[in-house]
């Protein structure tokens, strides 16, 4: 048997971080509860995802200046690119590299320096998904809300048969095989996933606990309900309900997250201020921008439907605040000109070249030259005289060629077609 699928992540790095996350989500939890008398995960998903993307602000802000930075490179980089086109030989390729390095040391980056800022954000996110996805296991406040009935429902004789059937079935999915039927943890698993539907069930199959299980209903209802949808549920489990019984609200209500988190992201896209706005048409990356510009708010819907619809308010949620942080930082960065921009980055890499060695005379030269107008690398020619000079030689070569050389058989066949 493997752990539980609500457990708290184990991954080395991403289960450090969602354990952190976690308890800024327990903490929230409970100071809306004690201060407000607040006890719904949907508004503390908001403020979590409010919190944290302020905290990433100065990563993003690092972002959109080299985005910004990018524009102003890009089309020295696509002169060098289409100057090399075609060229694929050991000297060609490594000139292109040296004068490509040179374009990023003039603007004080590196061809990775917008990755940085992602890759720390990346595990961060990864935790966050963790947390939105598996509540339970970070706040105590909802896995407190379950005691009670798990604490009956293990008291029934018979009870692991009882939920190992329940929880196989749809919508649970939580096969026996690959989870624990004897532990709390498996079991909060199960009933985190209920519906309408499976409530009922449950209430079939443990009548002793028929008025725990109505008052731990209500009370789990209260906590995962925001406007009306169940957090714990999946949009498409509501769809294909309201299809059945033909209930028009719960298919709207359905579409909803879906809809609103494919707008959402498509809104949050149009307004980040990337390279590729100013991109030339003839660059390859400029197309395969656009289309991930297509793909990922389409992506979201989709992920959006097939997941718990908690996830979905999150992943709003995150777009309306990425709207709203891009606005400002578009607009600070409309204050600040590219060759500010430039001149600070080339300072700081003259600083961290400096601590390695290399003078500031040298940066300053690299970070002057204007790739622009790189030309073609010069080419010694011969002179005619060279290069007479040389067919004397190579013929003299020839007739001195040694039997069976390739020389010598060459010039046999010379000798044939002259006679012949």
């Amino acid at each position: 048997m493997t752990g539980t699928l609500l457990t708290q992540a184990t991954t080395p790095i991403i289960g450090q971080i969602a354990l952190l996350l976690g308890k800024l989500m327990d903490g929230i939890f409970n100071v809306m509860s004690s201060l407000f008398g607040i006890e719904n995960i949907g508004i503390c998903i908001i403020i979590f995802t409010i919190i944290i993307y302020t905290l990433l602000i100065p990563l993003t802000i690092k972002q959109q200046k080299f985005s910004k930075m990018s524009a102003a490179m890009n089309p020295e980089l696509q002169a060098i690119q289409k100057k090399y086109r075609g060229k694929r030989d050991q000297t060609s390729m490594m000139k292109m590299q040296e004068e490509t390095q040179l374009v990023y040391d003039k603007y004080g980056t590196s061809p990775t320096g917008g990755c940085g800022s992602l890759l720390i954000q990346f595990p961060i996110l990864l935790g966050l998904w963790q947390v939105i996805q598996h509540i339970p296991a970070y706040v105590g406040g909802i896995r407190d809300a379950y005691a009670p009935l798990v604490k009956g429902i293990m008291a029934t004789d018979g009870y692991q048969k009882i939920m190992e059937g329940i929880g196989k079935a749809s919508p649970i999915l939580i096969d026996p095989k690959q989870f624990d039927y004897t532990k709390t943890n498996t079991i909060i698993d199960v009933l985190y996933k209920f519906q309408d539907s499976t409530w009922d069930t449950l209430a079939d199959k443990f009548h002793n606990l028929k008025p725990v299980i109505e008052s731990t209903q209500q009370n789990v209802k209260h906590l995962n309900s925001f406007l009306g949808i169940n957090l714990a549920e999946t949009p498409k489990t509501m769809f294909m309900d309201g299809v059945k019984t033909g209930a028009l609200v719960l298919i709207i209500v359905a579409l909803i997250i879906p809809v609103l988190s494919g707008l959402t992201q498509w809104l949050s896209i149009k307004l980040t201020a990337t390279a590729s706005a100013t991109q030339t048409a003839d660059n390859p990356m400029a197309s395969q921008m656009k289309m991930m510009n297509v793909m990922m708010p389409m992506l979201s819907v989709f992920m959006c439907f097939t997941f718990q619809a908690g996830l979905g308010l999150y992943w709003i949620a995150s777009a309306v605040v990425r709207c709203v942080q891009q606005l400002i930082i578009n607009k600070h960065l409309e204050k600040t000109s590219v060759d500010d921009l430039i001149a600070k980055n080339v300072e700081k890499a003259k600083k961290k070249r400096e601590k390695k060695g290399t003078s500031a005379k040298n940066i300053n030269e690299m970070a002057q030259r204007n790739v622009r107008n790189i030309k073609e690398p010069n080419v010694n020619k011969m002179t005619e005289a060279e290069k007479e000079e040389r067919l004397k030689k190579a013929a003299e070569a020839n007739r001195n060629a040694k039997e069976g050389s390739l020389a010598s058989k060459a010039n046999m066949v010379k000798r044939f077609n002259e006679n012949n």
